[in-house]
C-alpha cells in the first residue's frame, strides 16, 4: 500500500488520555454505532494521515518517534492504513 491518504471528513475524533476516538457521522460510514479506538501509535498514524503525506513518509516518522526497525514500522503502517481504508475512515488523495 502506498501514496497518500487523508481522514475521512465523516468521522469525528476525541482524543482522551492516551487514545484516539473514531467514530463515524455519517450514514455512509460503516455501521451506526461503531467506534474506534487508536492507540498511541495509531493515533500517530492517524495525525499524520494528512493527505500530504505518503505511507512512507508516515512509516518514517514512526520509525523516528518510536523505537521500531523501518521493516516493521513499514508492515504496521501498511496494515493499519488498509484497516482504516477498509471502514472508510480514510480516502487516497489523487496525484
Amino acid at each position: 500500500m502506498t501514496g497518500r491518504y487523508a481522514r475521512n471528513p465523516d468521522f469525528v475524533f476525541r482524543r482522551i488520555a492516551d487514545e484516539l476516538i473514531l467514530v463515524p457521522v455519517r450514514s455512509t460510514s460503516p455501521g451506526p454505532g461503531s467506534v474506534y479506538t487508536l492507540n498511541e501509535v495509531g493515533a500517530a498514524i492517524w495525525d499524520l494521515l494528512n493527505g500530504e503525506n505518503t505511507v512512507e513518509d508516515i512509516r518514517d516518522r514512526i520509525v523516528e518517534r518510536f523505537e521500531v526497525t523501518p521493516d516493521r514500522a513499514g508492515e504496521d503502517v501498511r496494515v493499519f492504513v488498509s484497516q482504516l481504508a477498509s471502514v472508510r475512515a480514510i480516502l487516497p488523495v489523487e496525484a
